[in-house]
């Protein structure tokens, strides 16, 4: 496994971690998902990825009995929760003081934990001041109750200003940034974020690598009976990347990753980690086989040749145009 640092902070976050969105608590047996912890884990995986409103909950819960019936040294492993949805009634949404204060408790309580090393607002809230958030991340820091904050989907402005307020009160702003990264969802770490990489050292955590399993070739054929895209919640991937120009493209990087002897599961997955702004990888999976053949992504990494990322970039035609003034 390959570590590398959260941005400018002293963290080290394996290069694949592996997290519980759609999973945990839903999608599959608990006793799957403490199979598929463990394999992450004995391969070098320490980050694992959580948040309050994945099965409302529940997959907090499981993953906080696995970790407390694996009893692995706390200090080699990383987990992080996510604030915003916490239920329908006032004040059990958003990103005010209560909330995350409460948040924060519920996810200690549910994960089995001290304190939460990584810790991130799941949304942007506009009906919040951001100075009221980034004073309640700072005061939970200085509690010791989480280590560091962070970000999920907001916009380079609205971290910008969550740094600006942390510079003008002396605070802890944030230290890192979930987006969704892969090849068809580029323009926010390729583009809108690197103000952020050069000026406040930010780290980022991506989640659908695979662009929920888009780029795993397998709907090629049709939507297997299972599969995410027949889960009726998660309609909206099907409708904003299933598309039959995405296909062809999908098709195509498919014969690019037979030429080069490896899946497009993995030359998709090396793909993001080739960029250098990424500090860790989101795996997610419901299957022990699937884990192990998406951890095998690092040793496609160095096949990825200047040559072959071009080709890659003339099949999606979508690289972020950068101008540099």
């Amino acid at each position: 496994m390959e570590y590398r640092r959260m941005g400018k902070s002293g963290l080290q976050l394996s290069a694949l971690s592996f997290g519980s969105w759609v999973t945990f608590g839903s999608q599959i047996q608990d006793n799957t998902s403490e199979q598929l912890m463990q394999i992450a884990y004995e391969n070098g995986v320490n980050f694992f990825d959580n948040a309050e409103a994945y099965a409302s909950g529940k997959s907090e819960e499981v993953m906080g009995q696995i970790l407390n019936k694996m009893n692995w040294d706390r200090s080699t492993f990383i987990v992080s929760s996510k604030v915003f949805w916490g239920g329908d009634k006032p004040n059990q949404k958003g990103l005010m003081r209560k909330h995350i204060v409460e948040a924060c408790h519920a996810a200690l309580r549910r994960l089995q934990v001290d304190y939460l090393d990584l810790f991130y607002c799941h949304r942007p809230d506009i009906d919040t001041p951001i100075a009221e958030t980034v004073w309640t991340m700072h005061n939970l820091i200085q509690q010791g109750k989480i280590l560091y904050w962070g970000t999920s989907e907001w916009n380079a402005q609205q971290i910008t200003e969550a740094h600006l307020v942390a510079e003008k009160y002396n605070l802890i702003g944030p230290s890192m940034e979930q987006p969704q990264y892969n090849l068809f969802e580029r323009s926010k770490l390729e583009k809108e974020y690197l103000p952020l990489f050069e000026n406040y050292g930010m780290g980022t955590t991506v989640w659908s690598p695979l662009a929920s399993g888009v780029l795993t070739g397998k709907y090629l054929k049709g939507i297997p009976k299972g599969s995410r895209m027949e889960i009726e919640s998660l309609s909206w991937i099907k409708d904003k990347v299933w598309s039959p120009e995405n296909q062809e493209k999908v098709q195509a990087l498919h014969n690019l990753a037979s030429d080069l002897g490896v899946s497009l599961t993995n030359m998709s997955l090396a793909w993001c980690l080739k960029n250098p702004n990424v500090s860790s990888v989101i795996l997610g999976a419901t299957k022990t086989h699937q884990l192990e053949e998406n951890l095998k992504s690092l040793e496609v990494l160095p096949k990825l040749t200047t040559e072959l990322m071009e080709k890659i970039d003339e099949v999606m035609g979508n690289k972020p145009s950068l101008h540099r003034f």
